[in-house]
């Protein structure tokens, strides 16, 4: 059955522990994660029963043999993390994702062309990947906001739902600087209901993860998944 939608104000006493969980992608994209790491962060996440995983294109065939009859879902990253790769790149990893087990696709525009006012170059380059995964997989596109200004930002979201995705996202988490309330409160007005908005970079915390919930969120990248879940259960007991 899928998880209740989050009604606001949301907090510890009006959520239940499924409706957090399937907010959290657990995030398992550093550079250095042996397989090992990647094993114990898929069994993680099967565990936490979260949404899924965002794990390394390399490793989306492991992820997808540890997830296989489980109710986490398998995602990786497109163009990640500088979004510089052409399209025809970007729709050769989508497919390749696919192919292995991805459901999920988390693309990084161009983001010198937005900042360049080439808004035709970046809708296409989302569109293209967009396509590829037609029915196949979500497409979250990350906008890297610490390099945006607000104005970026805004024709940002317009372009990602111009292109037909489904997420806008903050973050890659490899850049200066991640999720910020502000953000996301813009990126929610920026967009139509149809489009959802998922934090990446600084979700550590569960107090954290209410606050951007509260912004109209609807995901968040997290690593500190264990953390924030067992200080839920905790929480939440004590009530």
């Amino acid at each position: 059955m899928p998880t209740a939608p989050i009604s606001l104000p949301a907090s510890i006493a009006t959520l239940t522990y499924e409706q957090v969980a399937k907010t959290i992608d657990h995030s398992l994209l550093r550079p250095e994660l042996t397989d090992a790491e990647l094993i114990a962060g898929c069994e993680l996440a099967r565990e936490y029963h979260v949404a899924s995983v965002c794990i390394k294109p390399s490793s989306v065939p492991l992820a997808a043999r540890i997830l296989q009859g489980s109710d986490v879902l398998v995602g990786t990253v497109v163009g990640f993390p500088h979004g510089s790769s052409t399209a025809r790149v970007k729709v050769f990893e989508a497919r390749q994702a696919l192919d292995d087990g991805a459901a999920e696709l988390d693309m990084v525009i161009n983001i010198g062309w937005l900042r360049s006012g080439d808004d035709q170059r970046v809708e296409e380059d989302i569109r293209a990947v967009v396509a590829e995964a037609a029915g196949g997989a979500l497409v979250k596109v990350i906008l890297e906001n610490a390099y945006l200004t607000d104005d970026e930002k805004v024709r940002g979201c317009h372009l990602v739902e111009a292109a037909g995705a489904d997420f806008v996202k903050t973050s890659t988490g490899f850049a200066p600087s991640g999720a910020t309330l502000d953000d996301l409160r813009l990126m929610r007005a920026s967009v139509s209901p149809r489009i959802q908005v998922k934090a990446a970079g600084g979700v550590r915390t569960l107090d954290i993860l209410l606050d951007v919930l509260n912004t109209g969120t609807t995901r968040v990248g997290a690593t500190a998944t264990a953390a924030v879940l067992d200080d839920f259960r905790r929480r939440k007991s004590a009530l």
